[in-house]
């Protein structure tokens, strides 16, 4: 028997479109949990709550959310720098994800990697790496473990837009290609890679097209859409399950704010920014729901109190937690002998 699943599953078998009221609304409630959870982390770095640097995915939830619901124990994540929710979307408890921006040694890794790369090896959430496009890299050598040990597990990797203009990626996809490995890789193409549009990018009008030279499937898809992306997500992994080799997923969205929380974003006109608020993917999903009677405005209202306490109680164990002492600052560097 296969690994649990961390989330609820779906009741669709694969060319169908009905969906359970449990599927969709445990989705909704991911959505607006990263929603409410990214929104606070910028609030506490604003505070000055926490020091480094903190890279917001908001108005991309669809995107994180769609490709990684339903995933199992044993399926593994490799976020980028901006996929901080992709902890809390595997299942990782909140109290530990806060405390991860709080540098605070009831992290993950005990305060080392604050803010913006947390981990979570319980759940198989890679720690993402500095350089562009690292996590792509690290999870293709995951999945190629994966394989080698005959395991039917998958990995999801997360990256931008601007990651495709680099060697990395091209290397891991090329390999990832030839080996036909069990990974699903995910671009957030957010039309931005920092400040530098898309445009001058690529003369690429779709990035999925990209997969063609490495032999395996590309696919574009509304990435403010979370059931399209879910749709797209779930054959993609059922593809690799099945031993059929990965598959390049884009979905286009947008990011809300700046690069960062120290980016203000004067690349982008008001216009622009505006205009795709206006696609708020949770606002969409939300109305969908709504307008089915899945979800009603007294479920709506609980749902996101409910989320709000969780939050708070989050926050307030990194606060109350120690930070790391200096004497640990060699440790967990090399392997302990025999471990």
């Amino acid at each position: 028997m296969p690994p649990k699943s961390s989330r609820a599953v779906t009741d669709k078998s694969p060319g169908t479109t009905a969906r359970s009221p449990e599927l969709l609304l445990g989705i909704y409630r991911l959505l607006l949990k990263c929603r409410i959870s990214d929104e606070k982390a910028r609030i506490l770095f604003r505070q000055g709550k926490y020091g480094g640097n903190f890279y917001s995915a908001v108005g991309q939830e669809a995107t994180n959310v769609g490709a990684a619901y339903g995933l199992r124990d044993d399926d593994w994540i490799a976020p980028s720098h901006r996929d901080w929710t992709s902890n809390i979307i595997k299942g990782a408890p909140l109290k530990f994800c806060f405390a991860q921006l709080f540098a605070k040694a009831t992290s993950p890794d005990r305060g080392r990697s604050s803010p913006a790369h947390m981990g979570y090896p319980p759940l198989n959430v890679i720690t993402p790496a500095s350089s562009i496009a690292g996590q792509l890299s690290v999870g293709t050598g995951v999945a190629f473990g994966l394989k080698k040990h005959g395991r039917d597990s998958v990995v999801v990797a997360f990256f931008g837009d601007g990651a495709t203009s680099t060697g990395t990626f091209h290397e891991a996809l090329n390999f990832a290609g030839v080996h036909k490995l069990p990974c699903l890789y995910v671009c957030a193409n957010n039309r931005w890679a920092e400040s530098v549009p898309l445009r001058l990018q690529t003369a690429l009008e779709n990035l999925s097209d990209r997969a063609k030279a490495y032999g395996f499937p590309g696919v574009t898809v509304d990435g403010n859409d979370v059931l399209a992306v879910h749709d797209a997500a779930q054959a993609a992994v059922t593809r690799a399950r099945a031993g059929e080799g990965p598959t390049l997923l884009e979905c286009k969205t947008y990011r809300w704010y700046g690069h960062s929380e120290i980016d203000p974003a004067k690349y982008r006109t008001k216009e622009e920014v505006e205009g795709w608020k206006k696609k708020c993917p949770l606002a969409a999903f939300e109305k969908q729901l709504l307008d089915k009677k899945i979800l009603t405005e007294a479920q709506k209202g609980q749902i996101a109190s409910e989320i709000t306490a969780e939050i708070n109680a989050a926050v307030e164990f990194a606060e109350e937690s120690p930070y790391p002492d200096a004497s640990e600052l060699a440790d967990h560097v090399w392997a302990e002998r025999g471990a």
